[in-house]
């Protein structure tokens, strides 16, 4: 099943946008069948099964963690993560900062700007990213932005989303010369065409690629 609803989503994505298959909550046989079926970039949301997980598989996997990273959990994430999709507090990014510090890297980062109506998303806004960007961080290396769109089943709502996101990624290419800003991850099972229509570079596909998740 796995192998055949990924060749699916292969048939109809665009080559050129980055296809992150989220494996969490799901086995690693199953994230295998995906790698056999030609799969080499997962993302995952939780430290602990994010730590567990890596050991057992491929060490030519990119892995990208796309959910809220506490900053004590920190070393379960950064020595195996190919980015950090979900820098949402300055909390976070300082601490990163610190940790690719002390440990003599530089962590590759996407910033994730607050969308949608729920207030309960964490994220940045407009002003504050762009303070970010203006400031230097010498271990962390900004990539680009990532959204979650509104919660909902009205497409409009989602597209005005996608669209705002995607409007405020050319305005920070054109203020900032940032040669490696050229990620935007947005999208997912349900929205990813929309989103591929606005500019998605990653789009970040669990259920229509693994089913339901296992709890």
């Amino acid at each position: 099943m796995v192998r055949d609803n990924l060749i699916k989503v292969y048939e109809e994505l665009p080559p050129e946008v980055k296809l992150v298959a989220v494996s969490k909550f799901h086995p690693c046989e199953e994230i295998m069948e995906a790698y056999g079926a030609g799969q080499r970039r997962f993302g995952e949301n939780r430290p602990q099964e994010f730590a567990s997980k890596v050991p057992q598989l491929p060490s030519d996997i990119e892995w990208h963690f796309i959910g809220h990273l506490q900053t004590n959990k920190l070393k379960m994430v950064l020595p195996y993560a190919s980015i950090v999709e979900s820098i949402d507090s300055r909390r976070l990014l300082d601490a990163v900062q610190k940790w690719g510090s002390d440990n003599g890297k530089v962590i590759d980062v996407l910033l994730e700007l607050h969308l949608g109506a729920e207030e309960t998303k964490g994220g940045f806004s407009e002003q504050e990213i762009e303070e970010i960007i203006a400031n230097e961080y010498s271990h962390v290396r900004f990539r680009g932005l990532m959204g979650m769109a509104t919660n909902t089943d009205d497409m409009a709502v989602v597209e005005a989303d996608f669209e705002r996101i995607e409007a405020f990624k050319k305005h920070l290419d054109a203020k900032f010369s940032l040669p490696d800003f050229t990620e935007l991850s947005i999208g997912m099972s349900h929205d990813w065409p929309l989103a591929v229509r606005h500019g998605a570079t990653i789009v970040r596909i669990g259920t229509a690629i693994f089913g339901p998740r296992e709890y």
